[in-house]
């Protein structure tokens, strides 16, 4: 056996990173890259004379044609729950990009749909396999930090990002969605903890003067069951001379000590005259180069979604889902993150702090 057969919907610029996962895993006799769906079609005919892959403007065709084994979902968030949906019910295992959905009640159909046809339900929240935060949630499991007090999270993007490669969807999400659900499910599992409360507060000033209806920035409190509180700020207006197109930490403080990871600057900085400074995260994406000259990548961007065709082809094998129980981010995972998120803007909305 080959290994499971993969598909991707939304080829832009994150979907590109699930092409390079699954097209290496094919190298390497493990997978089969069956298609790829997207609505742009010049994007599609340049993926398809980089990747080989058929392609489709529908992703129901794709996962009708092609009857893949797993489902990547890399499209506008909104969009999420709809694709999702559609491929459990043709029977296939689904990687999700975060958030899973922009609604609690649009993650608990998922997860009901997934349960129902006993499919893998996998949300891609890459920081987990970041080694730098596995090492920070083992000495928190450990108890060296002792009872987790408080801390503080940070991720924030270059105004690019909104104002350039998105600018037509940016207006329908917000720095919360894009970027601090990240934070929340990374805070959620290195303390061991799930939400009970939120409160946020934002400014819309920045994109909103360049025709962008959205917050450029959310600062969000979230306490947890276990009485940890956390302040989560969440932006997308660095300046274009930012020397990293994302900047981001996570700080936490305990009884008993205190860790930190800065996961902007890894220590290598750069200043050219052209480009200007940069810093590097090689430790997300790295490509480089195989002994016959083939692209081969590597980095926690790739591993987080090549796990879900390691995961697939477990249950293919013969495995069951209980046995995959707690080591990838499921439906579940997915739906504490959205319950902030969705927390988040109905506290923007009011004012209030709200209870979750």
């Amino acid at each position: 056996m080959a290994g499971p057969r993969l598909a991707v919907v939304g080829g832009g610029r994150f979907g590109v990173m699930h092409l390079r996962a699954y097209r290496q895993l094919e190298r390497e006799g493990r997978a089969e890259f069956v298609g790829l769906a997207d609505v742009n079609e010049d994007l599609l005919a340049q993926r398809a004379k980089e990747f080989g892959v058929r392609t489709y403007t529908d992703y129901r065709q794709l996962i009708t044609r092609e009857r893949p084994d797993g489902v990547s979902v890399v499209t506008p968030d909104h969009l999420h729950r709809e694709i999702g949906l559609f491929a459990l019910e043709a029977g296939c295992h689904v990687l999700v990009e975060k958030p899973l959905d922009v609604t609690v009640a649009g993650c608990r159909e998922l997860i009901e749909q997934a349960a129902a046809k006993d499919r893998v339900l996998m949300v891609d929240f890459h920081k987990r396999c970041d080694p730098y935060h596995e090492e920070l949630r083992t000495q928190v499991r450990a108890g060296k930090l002792g009872q987790v007090l408080y801390g503080y999270a940070h991720m924030e993007d270059r105004i690019e990002v909104p104002r350039d490669w998105w600018p037509d969807w940016a207006g329908k999400s917000s720095p919360v969605w894009f970027l601090g659900v990240h934070m929340f499910d990374l805070i959620r599992w290195v303390i061991g903890s799930d939400p009970v409360r939120v409160y946020a507060s934002g400014s819309k000033k920045k994109l909103a003067s360049l025709g962008i209806d959205t917050y450029d920035a959310v600062q969000t409190k979230v306490e947890f069951a276990d009485g940890a509180t956390f302040a989560v700020d969440s932006s997308w207006v660095l300046p274009d001379g930012f020397e990293a197109i994302v900047n981001q930490g996570l700080r936490v403080v305990g009884t008993e000590g205190t860790m930190e990871v800065d996961s902007q600057d890894r220590g290598a900085r750069s200043c050219f005259s052209v480009g200007g400074m940069a810093t590097y995260n090689l430790g997300f994406f790295k490509e480089a180069k195989g002994r016959t000259g083939e692209s081969v990548y590597c980095g926690y961007g790739i591993t987080s979604i090549q796990d879900f065709a390691l995961n697939v082809a477990h249950v293919l094998g013969g495995g069951s889902l209980a046995d995959l129980a707690g080591t990838y981010a499921d439906g579940n995972d997915g739906l504490q993150a959205t319950r902030v998120a969705e927390g988040a803007h109905r506290s923007l909305a009011t004012g209030r702090v709200v209870e979750l």
